[in-house]
């Protein structure tokens, strides 16, 4: 790879990490932003907690193919910075808000320009050669671990300063991020290698026609919706599953949250890579859902604090399957159709986005209502779903073959 293709590829990952950055600044001041606008009724707060989440994941599972499609066409490097100037317009709207209403607009903004994954993912298949890029989404990962570990505690301490701050910062980051972007990375997509935009084929339905056209698709697809479903049992009760279980306080949850993305970033970013090269896509992509299941086992039987963080670290090494997923998929469909197929994932992501909430909490409303002992029914949950994807694998690594080696574009 050429000094300028590095480059390139290291201002993907810095947009990916500030990105993430700029969403984990926000994380610990929106509830209680929540919270005062609507009067301090927790219960109001709820609802408008969950409407906010609905929304951006709405929007997204509708809009993400479109900028998948239009990154296609158009390149990927507009696309990149149009994302990235909404979402500092989105972060400058919540931080001037007067009300609730003017914040969920604001989130509407950014779920429409939310494509600092799935068109990033697409510039990464674009630069690197195939066997190559297991790893290249591995660092994705990583980027998207560091930003999400300092986030939180960069907008905990801007929080306590002022609730609004922590907007700031996130805006003024995405902004120099679109800054730095306008003026350094280069498109990656040539034009020889680019498609008509049809608004029949830039939906979420339209995307059944991509599937159909590459019939081991649809077992990577329904992989993937498995074990997008299965993570988010962690997000959405892992809070009240440690203190529950275990009676963790505020500081030993915050432990255990830097514990995952510690955890996370040291596997995308230094073991993917190795594991890839060593046992092969396929095979460390059975790899990877074994260690998911056995983490979520862990997590769901626990018996000690210490299993907790055992599962941790096991958990982490789940990453390799989704890397190793992304490259199977990246090698299967044209060059000119990886802007479409990274908005179907990302739109497949969201609908998941909006439907485990009610999943998991009920699964651990159920469990608790039992007994303590319980509290981990959601992560079982999540063991059962990976434990279904278990055929999907079979089938796409039966019909997926390993890419050969072959060079980068530009390179």
């Amino acid at each position: 790879m050429s000094e300028p293709r590095r480059a390139t590829t290291a201002f993907i990952l810095v947009t990916v990490m500030l990105d993430m950055l700029a969403l984990g600044v926000v994380i610990p001041v929106l509830p209680s932003l929540i919270v005062e606008f609507n009067g301090g009724s927790m219960t109001g707060a709820a609802w408008w907690g969950w409407l906010f989440g609905t929304v951006f994941a709405g929007i997204q599972f509708f809009f993400a193919p479109v900028l998948g499609a239009l990154s296609d066409r158009h390149g990927r490097r507009p696309v990149i910075l149009l994302s990235s100037f909404g979402l500092a317009l989105d972060y400058v709207l919540i931080a001037l808000a007067p009300n609730l209403w003017w914040m969920l607009a604001g989130r509407a903004i950014a779920g429409f320009c939310a494509a600092s994954i799935s068109v990033p993912s697409a510039y990464i298949a674009d630069v690197t050669a195939p066997e190559k890029r297991a790893a290249a989404f591995g660092m994705i990962g990583a980027a998207f671990g560091v930003g999400f570990i300092l986030g939180p505690l960069v907008g905990g301490q801007a929080g306590a300063v002022d609730p609004r701050l922590p907007f700031w910062i996130a805006g003024g980051l995405t902004l120099a991020n679109f800054c730095y972007g306008l003026f350094v990375l280069p498109e990656s997509l040539p034009p020889e290698r680019r498609a008509r935009f049809e608004w029949t084929k830039a939906n979420p339905f339209g995307s059944a026609l991509l599937i159909r056209q590459y019939p081991t698709i649809w077992a990577l697809i329904a992989l993937s919706v498995l074990s997008y479903l299965a993570h988010d049992s962690l997000p959405h009760t892992f809070v009240f599953y440690a203190k529950a279980r275990f009676a963790w306080n505020a500081e030993m949850v915050g432990w255990g949250l830097v514990a995952v993305g510690a955890a996370s970033v040291f596997v995308q970013g230094l073991a993917v890579g190795p594991i890839v090269r060593v046992l092969g896509e396929q095979r460390a992509l059975f790899f990877g859902i074994a260690m998911g299941l056995a983490a979520f086992v862990f997590y769901g039987f626990a018996w000690a604090p210490w299993v907790v963080f055992l599962a941790i670290a096991v958990g982490a090494f789940w990453g390799v399957w989704s890397a190793a997923t992304q490259s199977m998929l990246s090698t299967t469909v044209d060059p000119s159709e990886q802007g479409r197929l990274q908005g179907a994932l990302a739109s497949v992501r969201a609908a998941c986005e909006v439907l485990t909430p009610a999943i998991f909490n009920g699964a651990f409303a159920l469990g608790v209502s039992i007994d303590t002992r319980w509290a981990g029914a959601p992560m079982l949950v999540s063991a059962v779903l990976l434990a279904l994807a278990v055929p999907f694998a079979a089938r796409a690594t039966r019909r997926v073959p390993e890419p050969a080696a072959a060079p980068a574009v530009g390179s």
